[in-house]
């Protein structure tokens, strides 16, 4: 029987809080809004950008929330021009070589990222990374995280049951999604929400580095109802 595992991108595969930082810092100099505290920026990573903004400024206007989230593409554009973007953010120790891992052992491997298509597209090309995933789901695909769109779309693409299949993020919007979706979750530990917060929103097994990422996943499905 097939098995799937679903990866977020930002905070569980790459390290790219330097990079998002600096365009939440560009795209709010340009707005003229306050920038908000690192741990909230951080925080509503694994979002899409309208949604994200949202979530930072409450008491703005929808109008506001989408004039930020094209500021942010901006400059996120800019970096990406300047050398930086997906471009220069670096794979967490082990990630590599566990995505290559889980293959051989036959297990199929996907994409449920916030990123936009062009930013998952670009990061996955210039890391030779494309023929590995045989199903990818981008803030352009579907609705926002913890919305179980993402999901439904790559078990529909794969053809894979949904107790078969499993959801690995840092985020509870990445639990929470593979949740609803009717999927298993695991949670990383080095991400950018806590490990309470993880099994808050549903993680089943959260771990601290690559290596237990085999074992995790064979467990969460053996214990899936058939």
């Amino acid at each position: 029987m097939l098995r799937l595992a679903i990866f977020d991108v930002d905070g569980t595969l790459v390290d790219s809080q330097a990079a998002i930082l600096a365009a939440m810092k560009g795209a709010h100099a340009a707005v003229g809004l306050p920038l908000p505290p690192r741990e909230n920026l951080l925080g509503i990573v694994g979002l899409s950008l309208p949604q994200a903004m949202a979530a930072l400024h409450p008491e703005r206007e929808t109008a506001a929330h989408h004039g930020l989230a094209e500021a942010y593409r901006q400059a996120f554009k800019a970096l990406r021009a300047a050398g930086g973007g997906e471009t220069d953010v670096p794979f967490y120790p082990g990630a590599r070589e566990a995505l290559a891992r889980l293959d051989k052992a036959g297990w199929l491997l996907a994409v449920a990222t916030g990123k936009a298509r062009r930013g998952l597209n670009h990061l996955l090309e210039i890391h030779g990374l494309e023929h590995l995933f045989v199903a990818t789901q981008s803030a352009d695909d579907a609705p926002s995280k913890p919305h179980p769109g993402m999901v439904e779309n790559i078990l529909r693409a794969t053809g894979v049951e949904a107790t078969r299949a499993v959801m690995i993020g840092d985020t509870a919007f990445d639990m929470a999604m593979g949740r609803a979706a009717g999927a298993g979750a695991i949670g990383v530990s080095w991400g950018y929400h806590p490990v309470p917060r993880l099994y808050e929103a549903g993680a089943e097994l959260v771990i601290e580095e690559f290596a237990a990422l085999d074992d995790a996943l064979e467990s969460v499905v053996a214990e899936a109802p058939a």
